[in-house]
Parts: structure tokens; C-alpha cells; sequence
């Protein structure tokens, strides 16, 4: 399944208007702020999916029953652009754990990177709902190369979602192509092109340096 936000009215237009937006992006925490609004929306609309089981409440006055997921959830991101926007999932599945991939892309002279993945902090994953948030989604290479990293070291989950605030249609497809069958995919926007280093257009630019400051290369 994929789910494309930006193509239905709701307030996480708004949301995804102002990342894009040159001027509002010289809030660094409106910008943050922003892509856990998106987070939050999107754990809200993935936990729709979850399995649930009924659950009795004790009250002052009685006994309510209730309906509460039983998945056993993990959010992981690629460092620095995806923690704000894992923070909003983690605002919503509260009792999720983390884990936390340093991946980045590494440039030839002729435009084209390889992606290296540096460092990996993960709990087991064999039978839990995995949930892969990252800001951008450009080639798709970065999400597929961390996937199978956490699966080969820490083991097969049960159920995967990946989640981006932007994609491009590139990035999507790839990720059709490589992801399991049954992965379910959920983005804010999805833009038609990209540039020759593969950043997004119209996208929003690097993420990580808005929510941050500038890096140094």
C-alpha cells in the first residue's frame, strides 16, 4: 500500500507547505516543529493498520472496555534530518523503541555516491512492527540500505512501514522494487523530478542543515 497525503485535504498540507517555504524555513524550529506535526499525523493514520485487542480499564466508577494495539513497535531513523521527525511518532507510540542509523552519501566525481552506513543502534526486530522515518525520500537507496542492515544484524520484523514528509516518484519505485511485497509506504508528498546529485525538486533542500544549521562539508 502507499498512502500520499498531499493528495487529499488535510492540515498536513499546511504542514508540508511551510517546510517547503523559503522564508518560514529561517525558523529552524518552526521547521522542526513542522516535521513532527507530520510524524504525529502520519503514527496516527499507521495506527489504523495495527493489530488490537480488547482491554478492560478500571475507572473511579467501573470498568470500560477498550480496544489498544498489541504490536510491538520500533521507529528508526537515519541521523541528523530524520529525529525530528521520528520525535513525532515517538509522540504517539510512546511506548515504541528506538533505533538509529548514521548513513550518508558519499560522492564520486562524476555525480554519482555510494551510500555508507557507519553506525547502527537497534533493538532485536524479529516479529516487531518496524516503522523507517525519514525525511526525504530521494533515491531510495539510503532506506533500502538500512533495512537490510537492521535485518541482517538484528533480525526479521514481522511488519515494515516506511514513512517520508517528501519523496520523489524515483524514490518510491526504487523502494517498491527492493522492499518486501508487504511493505506499506506512506508519504507526505511525492515530487516528479530530481536534480543531477539527486536532490528532490521542488523538494525543500537539505533538511538536516535547516532543522540543524549548515554542516561543514
Amino acid at each position: 500500500m502507499i498512502r500520499i497525503f498531499d493528495r487529499e485535504n488535510t492540515v498536513l498540507n499546511r504542514f508540508i507547505a511551510e517546510l517547503r517555504d523559503v522564508e518560514i524555513q529561517k525558523d529552524s524550529m518552526r521547521f522542526r516543529r513542522n516535521l513532527e506535526r507530520i510524524g504525529e499525523i502520519m503514527a496516527y493514520e499507521i495506527s489504523k493498520t495495527l493489530h488490537y485487542s480488547p482491554c478492560t480499564v478500571e475507572t473511579p466508577l467501573g470498568e470500560a472496555e477498550t480496544m489498544l494495539p498489541d504490536d510491538d513497535i520500533v521507529i528508526a531513523t537515519i541521523l541528523r534530518a530524520g529525529i525530528p521527525f521520528q520525535q513525532g511518532f515517538l509522540n504517539y507510540f510512546d511506548g515504541a523503541a528506538s533505533a538509529f542509523v548514521s548513513a550518508y552519501r558519499k560522492h564520486r566525481k562524476d555525480g554519482s555516491f555510494n551510500v555508507n552506513v557507519e553506525y547502527v543502534s537497534c533493538p532485536d526486530l524479529n516479529g516487531k512492527t518496524l516503522l523507517l522515518v525519514d525525511t526525504m525520500l530521494a533515491t531510495g537507496t539510503s532506506s533500502v540500505m538500512v533495512y537490510d542492515t537492521l535485518v541482517e544484524r538484528h533480525g526479521m520484523p514481522e511488519r515494515t512501514h516506511v514513512a517520508a514528509a517528501i519523496a520523489s516518484e524515483e524514490g518510491v519505485g526504487n523502494l517498491l522494487e527492493h522492499m518486501p511485497a508487504e511493505t506499506m509506504i506512506w508519504c507526505g508528498a511525492v515530487d516528479a523530478e530530481m536534480t543531477r546529485q539527486s536532490y528532490i525538486v521542488p523538494g525543500l533542500g537539505d533538511a538536516g542543515d535547516l532543522a540543524y544549521g549548515r554542516k561543514r562539508d
